[in-house]
Order: structure tokens, then sequence, then C-alpha cells
């Protein structure tokens, strides 16, 4: 997006006199925030009228809800909320099974604890990873490419090591070699996944960097940091965000893999160890477990790409549909 013609124009005080040059840049920045804003808020309502991004956003928020009121769908275990409860007397219990509602595991799991607690395990991994990635991947990629030179040259050779190991092989190793918990799962994605953030942000702040306004703002005289913060920034995140929102789905999923490997702590309540409890007991027709635990990871997985690319046909100015 062109931030020269988001620009509201400056007004001048009575008298027709010019404003001082620290006034002048603040209304400017609150204009172009301003501006910048509204035109998000207008893609993003934009992508919502797509039935496809809609039915995304509608299943996002439907397990957000599931996760942030756990408590009132399921009561938490007492010694420990992300433990599923053991029921000795109830192994591999159907669904329906009075106090079961979704059955239970080999070793008397709740199957419905594990889906509802193991929501809010899952989505607590998934922002967690996400936050990081977009800290990492963003402070790493700007840096490279507002130093330029041999530094970006270098910094980007690193990038290019990280992405040549299999992803997947990269999180177990890391993840396999910390010891198996939900923390350490949560280390292997973040160190596997921060190099396409920095990847994509540096691309788009070298393209920033050629804008007039960034022009401008030097001839005013702000220092680079400023015009990085104030300027380049904004303008360079939209795809960033676009991509963070697939990472959600992507974290859950390469997540729940890792826990279905035996890399998560034995009886956490999350999905992917929900699968791993079950899948045992597939072939003796003991398939809820399994089930809805895989259920839940890929109706996560897809609703989230399913908004990721409604909003980068919205905000990618080289779409057809823009």
């Amino acid at each position: 997006m062109n931030a020269t013609n988001a620009i509201a124009p400056l007004k001048l005080p009575a008298g027709g006199s010019t404003p001082p040059r620290p006034a002048l840049v603040a209304t400017g920045t609150r204009a172009a925030f301003q501006a910048r804003s509204r035109r998000t808020l207008e893609l993003t309502w934009t992508a919502m009228k797509s039935p496809t991004t809609a039915a995304g956003a509608l299943i996002v928020v439907l397990i957000l809800g599931v996760a942030l009121f756990a408590p009132l769908i399921v009561s938490a275990n007492t010694l420990d909320a992300y433990q599923m409860p053991r029921d000795w007397q109830n192994l591999n219990a159907p669904p329906g099974t009075p106090g079961h509602l979704l059955g239970t595991t080999a070793d008397g799991g709740d199957v419905l604890y594990g889906i509802v607690w193991g929501a809010r395990s899952s989505i607590q991994l998934a922002l967690t990873v996400v936050f990081f990635v977009v800290v990492i991947g963003v402070l790493y990629g700007s840096i490279a490419a507002v130093l330029g030179g041999r530094c970006d040259e270098y910094m980007m050779r690193v990038v290019d090591v990280f992405q040549s190991i299999p992803e997947l092989i990269f999180a177990l190793a890391i993840a396999g070699t910390l010891g198996p918990s939900l923390r350490n799962i949560i280390i292997a994605l973040v160190v596997t996944n921060w190099t396409p953030f920095a990847r994509l942000i540096r691309g788009e702040v070298l393209l920033v960097k050629q804008f007039e306004f960034v022009d401008a703002a030097r001839v005013l005289g702000d220092r680079q940091w400023r015009i990085y913060l104030r300027d380049i920034l904004p303008n360079a995140m939209t795809p960033i965000i676009v991509l963070a929102t697939m990472t959600l789905g992507k974290a859950v999923l390469t997540g729940a893999t890792l826990s279905f490997l035996g890399l998560a702590e034995v009886g956490l309540a999350e999905w992917g160890n929900l699968v791993a409890a079950g899948q045992q007991g597939l072939l003796a027709g003991y398939w809820w477990a399994a089930t809805f635990g895989g259920g839940m990871v890929f109706l996560w997985a897809l609703a989230c790409n399913l908004v990721g690319d409604g909003l980068r046909d919205v905000f990618d100015p080289r779409g057809g549909t823009r």
C-alpha cells in the first residue's frame, strides 16, 4: 500500500504560517496512522465478505471461546488443570458413556477434557510461537535490510542455513535433545519458524525504503531509526500479519505432531497427545480419542489457513481481487 496516497493533507494554523517542524511531523504521523488503521479495517472487512474466510474466522472464534471458557465447560482437574483426569473404571469407554460424553482413552483419560483443555494448551503454544517468531524475524530481517551491504549478505546466509534443514526433523532433534515438555516444543518451533519472517520483512523493508515518503522524511532531517519505526515498518507489516495468521495453524499442527511422537508431558491435555493416546486402539475399533483429537487439529489448521488466504487476497497489491 502506498502511504503517500493515504496521508491526509496537513492543516496550517490560522494566519497561514508554517507550523514548527516537530508539530508538522507529529501531525503527519497521526494522519498516516489513522489512514493506515482505517484502510486496514476496510480491507479486513472486505476479506470477511468471502464465505470461506468468514467460515474460517467463525471456527477460530469458536475454538478460542472453548479455550477461554474451558473451566465453565469442563471442571478443572484439582491436581493439575492441564493433566487429563483418569477414570480407571472406564477404559476405552465409548462416546455417550455416563460422565464421559466423548468417551475415554485406553488409560481412562476423558476425551472431552482433552479436547477442551487441550484447546488451551494448543492455542497457548500457537500464540507463544507466533509472538516470538514475529519479534525475532522482524528484528533480524529489519537489521539486515537497514544496514545492507556485507552485514545483510552474511545475515541472510545464516537464514539460508536454517532453511536448508528439513523443518520437522530440525524441530524433532531440538525437542528430543531438550526433553519431553510443551515448553521445549515451543522452543523447537520458534527456532525452526523465524526465518520466513526474517526473509519476508527484509524484502518488504527494502521495497518500502524506495518510496517517496521515505525520501521526504530524510529531507526533513529525521534520524534513520525514526524513519524506520514511523514510516518503513508500519508499511511493511501487512505480509507479516498474513504469514503470522497461517503460522498459527502450522504451529498447532507441528506441535501436535511432536506431541504424538512422545515429546510432550505424559497425560498432558493437548490435541496431539490425545491422538497418540487413541492411535493404538484404532485397529481395535476404539476410534473416538484419535478422531476427535485429530479433528480439532485439522479444524484449527484449516481455519487459520482460510483466514490467512482471505487476508492475503485483499492485502496483496498484486492480487487480482484487491
